[in-house]
């Protein structure tokens, strides 16, 4: 008896240390073999070709992996975009890997159901939007998923009810389930957070709760079924009422005008109130520090030292009044707002996103302080690790961020003052300031600059689908010896989507118009339509136009001219120093246009983009005749004695 009850402990102590040793097999695989198993289970995932564990994923801040983002070392997030994926999403991989935070798999081609995305209980983020995903997603399939804070699911095929579940997320900021199937009612979402919603285009009924009423209109567009909240009163179920008297009737109507005629006279006494301050702020306001010809509104600074949104007023609280700014270089002198309050100040620009002041320090170096607004749906955590990936940025042609300040309402971004204008002004502000224009030399100089300092950005950020995002020539400054610098990059991931959309280059380019979604080339269209601007002195009229890209743009005017005859009129009369550069011109004018090809499949990627535009030389090598002649024929094409007197004597840009 006792030799058996030996036995029997000896087999269980042999089955616990398997069930053991499995255990802690599967709890002590690296992040590396995790994500490896992830991959095994995607189709069509060339594009993860260096994930090899071989090498870690990460290496402290800075990624090793394509779309791996990474926070001292370890994985916090996936952002593998526009890559053509399939197949099937290994969640119980990505469940172990502990500090996995956000997952953005947008614009690939998953299908199939909703994966059991409740594992990931840490998860803040999810996007999932631009898939084939379809069919129902249970009710409860969003429940223990307490620290999520944006969902985005448009444009799939879901259909059956909304899932309760999402209601009851008490974190939740953000929420995209546009362009889907979805019947049904809305849940009644009563979470104070929630600042950014969209429901439309799907087949909702009902009325909308009370908790959505003030959501925009927009986000319930194309659900012909809803009511109530910012859409159409739900109709009266129909009653059986006597019908009023004669007199009720009367006493009704003149109820009805008294009202009326009092609601006008509170309209009227309002606004010859507010007559006198929209004047005033009209002006500039009074409280205006004027240093010279210039004046910065110290207003606006004053609110942010006692805790103050400038556009908001009053909601800082007495411990928000020493307000820290968060540096991201140690080569250059700590300063805090105290400091940039005292110093004198000068409005550089007024934009969409925010104003730009210079501010010359009394003990130090002169700065440039962005506010920007229409980032307030990024939380505190991703703003700062953003910030810090942009702050390790280190290239002559890519102006360095030196501080940054995160406050839900607006950011401030601090970066060196240089002492010149942007590209922008030189290439059609300089007639008015008396200063020439560009000449060719120098024009070939900042092409060459803007697009080293792009390719930088595509190597030091691979996990942005367009690293730089707003390209134009207002960002691109120039210093002392007319080397170019970027400004205003990467910004795409940490401004709000809506304002994105209608106002940052990258959603003007022709995939976004035509598909509704931007690729790795859309900077390099930017690149182009910047060159073509450059070269021909003409401003890129549809970037002035809110929402989706002009047909009548640049590009398509410069085709216009070369395609049906060459002439010397698409350059900019301007441009002096074209002796002996025709040749060299006209290819960079060629490869502008490349640039600009509206097929995704036919454009060069930003390394063939750069590697052309270097072989342009500021003189003639013999060899440039021929480059058009994709263009034009032969007989077609003028001598080049004779485009030298057109460069002379035609008048362009007519």
């Amino acid at each position: 008896m006792a030799t058996s009850k030996v036995k029997l402990s000896r087999w269980f102590l042999a089955v616990v240390a398997v069930v053991l040793s499995q255990v802690f097999t599967v709890t002590c695989l690296s992040e590396a073999e995790l994500l490896i198993q992830f991959k095994g289970t995607l189709e069509n995932n060339g594009g993860l070709s260096n994930w090899d564990t071989k090498t870690p994923p990460c290496n402290g801040d800075k990624e090793n992996w394509v779309g791996v983002l990474c926070d001292k070392g370890n994985v916090w997030g996936l952002k593998l975009e526009n890559m053509g994926l399939k197949g099937s999403i290994n969640v119980a991989a990505l469940s172990q890997l502990q500090d996995l935070r956000t997952i953005s798999l947008m614009n690939n081609d998953f299908t199939g159901s909703l994966p059991q995305v409740n594992k990931l209980g840490a998860l803040k983020s999810l996007y999932l939007s631009h898939n084939k995903f379809s069919g129902e997603i249970p009710s409860s399939t969003f429940e223990g998923m307490l620290s999520i804070k944006k969902i985005h699911l448009a444009d799939n095929q879901f259909s059956g009810s909304i899932p309760a579940s999402l209601a009851g997320l008490p974190k939740l900021m953000e929420l995209m389930l546009d362009k889907n199937q979805f019947s049904g009612q809305i849940p009644d979402f009563k979470q104070d957070r929630l600042n950014s919603i969209n429901l439309s285009n799907n087949h909702l009924e009902g009325p909308i709760p009370a908790s959505l009423s003030k959501v925009n209109k927009n986000s319930f567009a194309g659900n012909e079924g809803l009511c109530g909240g910012p859409l159409e009163k739900c109709p009266e179920p129909e009653k059986s009422e006597p019908k009023l008297s004669v007199g009720t009737i009367v006493i009704v109507v003149i109820a009805v005008v008294i009202a009326v005629g009092a609601i006008i006279a509170v309209v009227v006494i309002l606004r010859r109130r507010k007559t006198a301050p929209q004047q005033e702020a009209m002006l500039g306001g009074s409280a205006v520090i004027q240093h010279g010809h210039n004046g910065a509104p110290a207003g606006d600074l004053d609110k942010l030292e006692r805790g103050m949104s400038p556009d908001r007023g009053s909601e800082g609280k007495k411990g928000d009044q020493n307000i820290k700014l968060s540096f991201l270089r140690d080569d250059v002198g700590k300063f805090d707002m105290t400091d940039l309050l005292k110093a004198s100040a000068e409005v550089l620009g007024s934009g969409t996103f925010g104003s730009t002041y210079k501010a010359a320090l009394s003990t130090g170096p002169v700065t440039v302080v962005k506010r920007y607004r229409h980032m307030n749906n990024v939380n505190k955590e991703e703003f700062h690790e953003h910030m810090r990936r942009l702050g390790r940025l280190n290239h002559p042609n890519v102006l360095p961020i030196v501080a940054f300040y995160y406050r839900k309402e607006e950011k401030l971004i601090v970066s060196s003052y240089v002492h010149n204008v942007s590209l922008a002004v030189h290439l059609h502000g300089n007639k008015s300031r008396g200063q020439p224009s560009p000449d060719w030399p120098t024009r070939l100089k900042i092409i060459k600059g803007v697009s080293r300092g792009l390719l930088y950005l595509y190597n030091s950020l691979p996990s942005l689908v367009a690293p730089h995002g707003h390209l134009k020539s207002s960002n691109v400054i120039l210093n002392e010896s007319n080397e170019p610098m970027l400004t205003d990059y990467g910004l795409l991931p940490v401004v709000n989507l809506e304002q994105a959309q209608e106002q940052m280059i990258a959603y003007k380019s022709p995939e976004f118009k035509q598909h509704g979604r931007i690729t790795k080339k859309t900077d390099v269209w930017s690149l182009g339509v910047l060159i073509l601007e450059i070269l021909t002195g003409k401003f890129p009229s549809n970037f002035l136009q809110q929402g989706k890209g002009s047909d009548g743009d640049l590009a398509t005017w410069v085709q216009s001219i070369v395609k049906d005859e060459w002439t010397a009129d698409v350059f900019d009369r301007d441009m002096t120093g074209t002796n002996h550069c025709e040749g060299e011109i006209m290819k960079l004018l060629k490869i502008a246009l490349d640039l600009c090809e509206p097929e995704i499949d036919k454009r060069w990627d930003i390394k063939e983009a750069v590697d052309r535009i270097e072989e342009i030389k500021e003189r003639d090598d013999g060899g440039g005749d021929d480059y058009f002649s994709s263009y034009t024929s032969e007989t077609d094409m003028r001598s080049s004695r004779g485009l030298s007197e057109d460069f002379i004597n035609v008048p362009m840009n007519g």
